[in-house]
C-alpha cells in the first residue's frame, strides 16, 4: 500500500502527518518511558473523549453491576488512560524492528500453537481486543507467520499506513468480510489471527450472552472450523507496567464446534469474559458492544450521546 499518494499532500492531512511523525518518534523511547508517556497521553486526551467515556461508563454498568459507582469510575479513568498507551503501542507495532521487540515479550504455551500447526488443518488464533490489537498481533507473529484481518479505517492516510504495516509484518491480510479468503488460508494449513469480539450488526450475527448481556456475536469461527477442520488456539496479550508484554497461549479447544451455533458463540464469549475479568483495564471498552439487540432498537445506549 503506497502512502505517498498525491491526495495525502492536501492540507487536511497535515494534522494526520504530524500525528504519525510523533508516533514514529515515540518508537525510539525506552520501554518504561513509552509506558509513562502513553498514560500521560491518555490523561491529556480525556477532555476530548467525553462521548467515548460515556460509552465506557455504560459498558461497565452493564458488565459489572456488582461494582459500586466509585469502583467503576476508577476503572473508567484507568481505561481512558490506557487509550494513550494504545497509540504508543500502535506505533511500536508498525515501526519497531523484531530485534527491538524480542527482549520485551515473554511467552507461555508456544507448544500448544506448534501442536495445533502439526495437525495440518490450519489454526485460528482466537483473541479479543486486548491492549492494542496491533501490538498483540505483531508480538504473536514474532513466533509464527499469520494472516491478519483488516477493516478499513475512516482516515485514508492512517488506513494506508496500517494496511502497509500489516502486509509487511504478516503473511497476508484478509478483509473482514472475505470468508472465502480465510478458508483458503486455513486449507493451506496457515495461521489466521482472528478477534470476533465486536458488534458487526445484525447481518450474519447470532445472539449470545456476554457478561450476562445479550450481544450480537459472529458465528464465523465455528463455521470455519466445520468447513476446514482448523484448530482454535486462544491467546491473550498482557501489558506489564515496565513496558514489557506477556503472551499467554492456551491449548487448542476440544469438542469444538458443537452442533449448536448459539452454544459455540457462547463458548467464545465465556472465554473472553473470563480473560477480561482478569485485567478489565486493558480491554477495549470504547466500542458499543451491545448496540445490536434482538428487537433491533439498541436501547442500551439510548442515553449515551
Amino acid at each position: 500500500m503506497n502512502i505517498f499518494q498525491k491526495q495525502f499532500l492536501h492540507p487536511r492531512y497535515w494534522p494526520s502527518w504530524l500525528g504519525l511523525l510523533l508516533m514514529r518518534l515515540s518508537v525510539y523511547l525506552p520501554a518504561k518511558l513509552q509506558y509513562r508517556l502513553g498514560l500521560l497521553l491518555g490523561q491529556m486526551m480525556q477532555p476530548f473523549m467525553r462521548s467515548r467515556a460515556k460509552v465506557v461508563r455504560r459498558n461497565l454498568e452493564l458488565c459489572f453491576p456488582e461494582m459500586s459507582q466509585e469502583e467503576r469510575e476508577t476503572l473508567v479513568k484507568s481505561i481512558l488512560n490506557n487509550t494513550g498507551m494504545m497509540l504508543i503501542e500502535t506505533a511500536v507495532s508498525w515501526w519497531a524492528s523484531d530485534k527491538h521487540l524480542f527482549p520485551r515479550v515473554t511467552y507461555d504455551g508456544l507448544e500448544h500453537l506448534e501442536a495445533a500447526k502439526q495437525k495440518g488443518k490450519g489454526v485460528i488464533l482466537l483473541t479479543g481486543h486486548f491492549t492494542s490489537m496491533e501490538i498483540g498481533g505483531r508480538l504473536i507473529m514474532l513466533q509464527t507467520p499469520a494472516y491478519v484481518m483488516f477493516r478499513h479505517l475512516k482516515n485514508p492516510l492512517f488506513n494506508a499506513v496500517m494496511m502497509r504495516s500489516r502486509i509487511y509484518h504478516s503473511e497476508g491480510i484478509v478483509m473482514r468480510d472475505d470468508v472465502r479468503a480465510m478458508l483458503r488460508a486455513l486449507r493451506k494449513n496457515k495461521v489466521v489471527w482472528y478477534a470476533p469480539d465486536q458488534d458487526f450488526g445484525p447481518r450474519n450475527s447470532i445472539f449470545a450472552k456476554f457478561f450476562g448481556v445479550t450481544a450480537a456475536t459472529v458465528p464465523a469461527t465455528a463455521r470455519m472450523v466445520k468447513m476446514t477442520g482448523a484448530q482454535v488456539v486462544p491467546f491473550v496479550p498482557k501489558r506489564n507496567e515496565d513496558g514489557s508484554y506477556h503472551i499467554q497461549i492456551f491449548p487448542a479447544w476440544q469438542d469444538y464446534p458443537s452442533d449448536d451455533d448459539v452454544a459455540d458463540a457462547q463458548r467464545i464469549n465465556d472465554w473472553l469474559e473470563s480473560q477480561i475479568r482478569l485485567m478489565p483495564e486493558q480491554y477495549f471498552w470504547l466500542h458499543r458492544r451491545f448496540k445490536t439487540q434482538p428487537d433491533g432498537k439498541g436501547r442500551l445506549y439510548k442515553k449515551v450521546r
